[in-house]
């Protein structure tokens, strides 16, 4: 019989908890299902002036402030100053990856923090923020305290006519091989998120949508504010609801969750808002019901009654909260009078070896979705019929 055990809890890029269970990854469990055809793989290399780029971006055509970005408050004074610093030196900075959307706009995926920082000592009005006043330089000592505006001529000159090296995926390339590139590629000290990756290749309202119920006070009660939202995982928590519930578990086909979940944003983007509406309803009355019935321990693992709580399980969500939404206004009060029972049932799942595993490692396996869909839903139905 398994016991109450520690479990790892993810951390953002300052190491801080956010909130959410780590997935253990099985090996080999979650991949592309399908092979790439190489045709469709539309990747260019441009090399553009700084400039350019910042014309670009002063224009909209490119986003140096999307959602999922590092904030280049992030990057100190100091680790801004010598990105500057390398480009009077003329030391060549590493490339930048860019996604291009239908209407050619670029969302920065990789570089995000390079070009914001160059924006801020050049064109600080383009990011919003203070403008960048060097310091703490390593060679070029007699800059320390200066502003762009500080700078010769001619080193203003050099900055504008820096060039920096952008591979760009074109616009005809499907979501999921964008999303397997940049994942591939996405390996620095503060790489994105697999959400933010999706944020950043799917535009369109879901973006925002997501964004608004993540903050609904439904959402916020059920899982007891402990989910910080600086990686999206607030959103991807409520893009996991909303794959299963409007696409269907039976469509969940091939080991590969990323895909399922890019397919579900389109699919957000594809519907009317009257039918969003409902399915938001759906969510909301999901939320309350699990927040009566679990309290502070919503959406979590539970060994026993006393046990020390622990961080929301990305499968535990998406399974309870799905089959909760699914039932009749009538059959989610019914399980609300009888709590204690349904809290019970969900321990005695978590102490079966085959649901724990289908909610703890390799999780988007194909036959641990329907496994765990499966048992909370017979678990529900059970309570429901013996009381």
């Amino acid at each position: 019989m398994l016991s109450n055990k520690a479990v790892e809890e993810q951390l953002d890029m300052l190491g801080q908890k956010t909130g959410v269970e780590q997935e253990v990854p099985a090996e080999e469990s979650e991949r592309i299902a399908e092979p790439f055809d190489p045709d469709d793989i539309d990747v260019v290399t441009r090399s553009m002036t700084v400039d350019l780029l910042l014309s670009r971006t002063a224009s909209g055509m490119i986003d140096l402030q999307p959602d999922f970005q590092r904030r280049w408050g992030v990057w100190d004074t100091k680790r801004q100053s010598r990105l500057i610093e390398s480009l009077l030196l003329r030391i060549p900075l590493p490339v930048l990856y860019a996604a291009e959307d239908d209407d050619e706009r670029w969302e920065i995926v990789d570089g995000i923090q390079r070009l914001s920082t160059i924006a801020r000592f050049i064109k600080p009005e383009i990011v919003g923020g203070q403008p960048l006043i060097l310091s703490s330089l390593e060679f070029l000592h007699a800059y320390d305290g200066k502003d762009f505006h500080g700078l010769s001529s001619r080193l203003q000159m050099r900055l504008r006519e820096a060039e920096l090296i952008i591979h760009l995926i074109r616009k005809g390339t499907p979501p999921e091989v964008k999303f397997n590139i940049f994942a591939r590629i996405n390996t620095g000290g503060m790489s994105l998120s697999a959400q933010e990756l999706r944020h950043a290749i799917t535009p369109g309202k879901a973006r925002s949508l997501l964004e608004n119920w993540a903050e609904c006070n439904e959402f916020l009660e059920a899982t007891d504010r402990s989910v910080r939202s600086i990686r999206m995982d607030d959103r991807e928590l409520v893009l996991r609801f909303i794959a299963f519930y409007m696409l269907g578990v039976e469509t969940y086909l091939q080991p590969d969750m990323d895909g399922f979940l890019i397919t579900a944003m389109e699919a957000i983007n594809a519907t009317d808002d009257v039918k969003l509406a409902n399915v938001h309803e759906r969510f909301l009355r999901a939320m309350t019901t699990a927040t009566l019935i679990f309290g502070r321990d919503s959406f979590r693992k539970r060994y026993s009654s006393d046990a020390a709580r622990l961080p929301i399980n990305k499968a535990v969500f998406e399974a309870l909260s799905v089959n909760l939404a699914l039932l009749s206004e009538a059959e989610q009060a019914a399980l609300v009078q009888r709590s204690e029972q349904v809290r019970e049932g969900f321990i005695r799942l978590c102490l079966d070896r085959s649901f724990e595993a289908a909610i703890s490692q390799g999780t988007g396996d194909i036959r641990k979705v329907n496994r765990r869909f499966k048992a909370i839903h017979e678990m529900l139905s059970m309570v429901a019929v013996d009381a």
